[in-house]
């Protein structure tokens, strides 16, 4: 029995691999993809925007004393960066969940991060690693075309 033929060559794997592939790629593509970075980066951020505000956005006392102490930033007030923390962290996420202005909103809160990296948390390095591929992703390819973007032809 020639066992040649009983198991598949390495040619015809890898074309079995790079069509399966390419397969993957059309069902998914990018817009999948830009779906999910935007669905998931937006969530992380608006759930910590929520932390700091009582109602719909009454900035909390604590919020205050946390930028006070553990999250002071230089150069900038305490009252000044709850304020604009607390605001960007609900903005920006609309409009990511909505793929409106997706770049600037997917840069200013990388800033935000950046901020969060060196300032305040630099041993948090990996998690703020995983934003910052999110947030990359969103800024050098866009909303997806599963975004208002798309549907308004914003670059």
């Amino acid at each position: 029995m020639d066992i040649s033929h009983a198991s598949p060559s390495p040619h015809g794997l890898r074309l079995y691999w790079n069509r399966a592939a390419a397969q993957l790629q059309r069902l998914l593509g990018d817009s999948v993809l830009c779906l999910v970075a935007r669905l998931g980066i937006a969530s992380i951020f608006f759930l910590s925007g929520r932390t700091k505000v009582e109602g719909l956005l009454s900035i909390t006392p604590g919020t205050y004393e946390l930028f006070q102490s553990e999250y002071a930033l230089p150069l900038v007030s305490p009252w000044l960066a709850a304020h604009l923390a607390t605001y960007a962290e609900h903005l920006f996420p609309l409009l990511l969940v909505l793929g409106l202005f997706t770049r600037l909103s997917a840069l200013a809160l990388l800033g935000m991060t950046l901020v969060i990296e060196i300032f305040v948390y630099p041993d948090a390095w990996p998690t703020h690693l995983s934003w910052a591929g999110l947030l990359l992703l969103l800024i050098a390819r866009g909303g997806g075309a599963l975004s208002l973007d798309r549907v308004l032809r914003l670059r």
